[in-house]
C-alpha cells in the first residue's frame, strides 16, 4: 500500500514511530495522498491483538463538521438556501435566527463554543428540539461577524438545517450525498469492528483509562463520526480537488477561501466555510482537526501541490502538533514533485493581440494569455493588484481572484475598462477615454 520509494517510506515510518513512542500513543496511523491516490500508509502500536490497518476505525471528531458543511454547500448550489440567509428563514422560532448560514459555517456567528448541557463530549446527547429550546440570547458571546470564535453549537444548528431541508436526518443526508458517492463506506456514526478503543494516557505513568463513547444526538454534526485511514485518505483527495461529482470545483474553492482568522494579521490559522485553513512552510492547507475523548485526528490537503496528509490516534491528548507537516517535509525532501512539462497551446489570434504591456495610469501591467482562454493581469513590478479573468457569454471577462475577484473587465480597441479603471497601452494615452483627461508630460 505504498506508491513512494523504499527510502521515503522508511523515513516516513520512522517519523510516525517516533511520534507514537515519544508521545505515548496507544495506536497511531498516518497516510499520504498524492494526485488523488493513497501513496503511503503507516501504523504503529496495537489495536486488539494486532497493528492498526488502513481499515481500522477511529473517531474523527470535528472532521465531521467539514463533511456536514459540504451538504450545506450542496443545498446552496441547488438554490434551496443562500449563505446570506438568516437561520430564521429555515429554522423558525429560534432566538438566534438572525445569524446567517455563512457565519455559522465560518465560526463567525459569535455563538458560544459549547451547548448549554452537561459536558457534551462525555455524556449522552439530547434531541435537536430540546437543544433548540435551551438556546437563548445568552449563548451569543460576540457580535455576529465581529470575530472568529469556534462554535460546536453552530454546527448542531447546521445539522438540523440539513435535516429540515432534506426531510431526513443529517446523517442520512450526509451518507447519501457525500459518503456513499465517494466510496467512504467505512465512515459511520458508531464504531464497527475493527475499531480502536479510545484511551486517556496517564500523564505521569504508562497506564491508560478507557474513555466514554456515546451518541451525541443533536450535537452529532459537530463531532459524531468514526472513520478509517482509507476513508479519510479519500476525504483528503476530495479536499484537494478530486470531488467525484459531489461538489463543483468552484464551490470547493469557495469553501477554502479565508472567512476568518484565528491569530491576527499575519495569519497562519484561519477558517473558510466549514474548512480549517493553515499556512505553514510555504504551503496553503485546507482540512480539519478532530478530537473527542480518547481520539485525535487531522486531515489536510494542499491543492496546489496535489498532496494530502492525515493521522488518526486513540489518545485524548499528547500529540506533538508537527507530525503532519513533518511528513509533508519528508515527502518533499525525498520525492519532490516534478513540474508538469510545458507544451505549446493554440491561441486565439484576437486574444494573442491583447497580450503584452498595459498601463494603469503610469503603472505598467502585463497581460498574459492563460490556458483555456483565461487572462492574467499582473503589475510588472510584482507588487500590486493581480487577477485572473475568464470569458463570459456577453463578451466581458469575469475576475476570478485578487482585488478584482467578481469584477468585470471590458475590452475595447484602445483600452481595457476594469470596473471603471482604464488601462491603456501607453501611460495615460490621450487617445483613450481616461477620466479627467490626459495632459502633456513635462519636466
Amino acid at each position: 500500500m505504498t506508491q513512494v520509494g523504499h527510502e521515503t517510506a522508511r523515513a516516513l515510518l520512522r517519523r510516525l514511530a517516533v511520534e507514537q513512542a515519544e508521545c505515548r500513543v496507544p495506536s497511531l496511523t498516518a497516510a499520504i495522498v498524492r494526485d488523488g491516490r493513497l501513496a503511503w500508509f503507516g501504523g504503529r502500536g496495537r489495536v486488539g491483538d494486532g497493528a492498526p490497518t488502513a481499515a481500522t476505525q477511529y473517531r474523527i471528531g470535528s472532521i465531521t463538521k467539514s463533511m456536514v458543511a459540504v451538504v450545506v454547500m450542496r443545498l446552496r448550489d441547488e438554490g434551496l438556501l443562500a449563505l446570506t440567509d438568516p437561520l430564521e428563514r429555515h429554522l423558525p422560532g429560534t432566538p438566534l435566527g438572525h445569524l446567517t448560514i455563512a457565519q455559522l459555517l465560518s465560526h463567525t456567528s459569535g455563538l458560544t463554543a459549547e451547548p448549554p448541557t452537561a459536558w457534551w463530549e462525555r455524556t449522552a446527547g439530547i434531541p435537536a428540539g430540546e437543544l433548540l429550546d435551551r438556546l437563548g440570547p445568552g449563548e451569543l458571546k460576540h457580535r455576529p461577524g465581529r470575530r472568529f470564535h469556534y462554535s460546536n453549537v453552530g454546527f448542531a444548528l447546521l445539522g438540523e438545517l440539513v435535516a429540515r431541508l432534506r426531510g431526513t436526518t443529517w446523517l442520512k443526508a450526509l451518507g447519501a450525498e457525500v459518503l456513499d458517492p465517494l466510496g467512504m463506506r467505512g465512515t459511520t456514526a458508531r464504531p464497527r469492528a475493527p475499531h480502536a478503543t479510545g484511551y486517556a494516557v496517564h500523564p505521569y505513568a504508562d497506564v491508560v483509562q478507557i474513555e466514554p463513547e456515546h451518541d451525541a444526538d443533536a450535537m452529532g454534526p459537530a463531532g459524531q463520526l468514526w472513520s478509517t485511514p482509507y476513508d479519510l485518505a479519500r476525504w483528503a483527495a476530495f479536499l484537494g480537488g478530486e470531488t467525484g461529482g459531489v461538489l463543483s470545483p468552484d464551490t470547493l474553492a469557495e469553501m477554502r477561501e479565508p472567512a476568518g482568522v484565528a491569530d491576527g494579521d499575519a495569519w497562519t490559522a484561519g477558517m473558510g466555510l466549514g474548512l480549517q485553513l493553515a499556512r505553514t512552510g510555504g504551503r496553503r492547507l485546507a482540512g480539519h482537526t478532530g478530537s473527542m475523548p480518547g481520539f485525535l485526528a487531522t486531515v489536510w490537503a494542499d491543492p496546489g501541490d496535489g498532496v494530502g496528509v492525515l493521522f488518526m490516534a486513540n489518545t485524548t491528548s499528547g500529540m506533538s502538533g508537527t507530525l503532519l507537516t513533518d511528513l509533508l517535509d519528508i515527502l518533499a525532501e525525498h520525492e519532490p514533485r516534478l513540474p508538469d512539462e510545458w507544451h505549446p497551446v493554440p491561441a486565439d489570434p484576437d486574444l494573442l493581440a491583447l497580450t503584452g504591456l498595459w498601463h494603469w495610469g503610469p503603472t505598467p501591467y502585463t497581460l498574459r494569455l492563460l490556458p483555456e482562454r483565461g487572462l492574467s493581469l499582473e503589475p510588472v513590478a510584482g507588487a500590486g493588484r493581480a487577477s485572473r479573468f475568464v470569458p463570459q457569454d456577453d463578451g466581458t471577462w469575469l475576475g476570478l481572484d485578487g482585488y478584482y475577484a467578481g469584477e468585470t473587465l471590458r475590452v475595447a480597441a484602445d483600452h481595457l475598462d476594469l470596473n471603471t479603471f482604464i488601462f491603456t497601452r501607453e501611460p495615460y494615452d490621450p487617445a483613450a477615454p481616461v477620466p479627467g483627461g490626459a495632459t502633456d508630460w513635462h519636466a
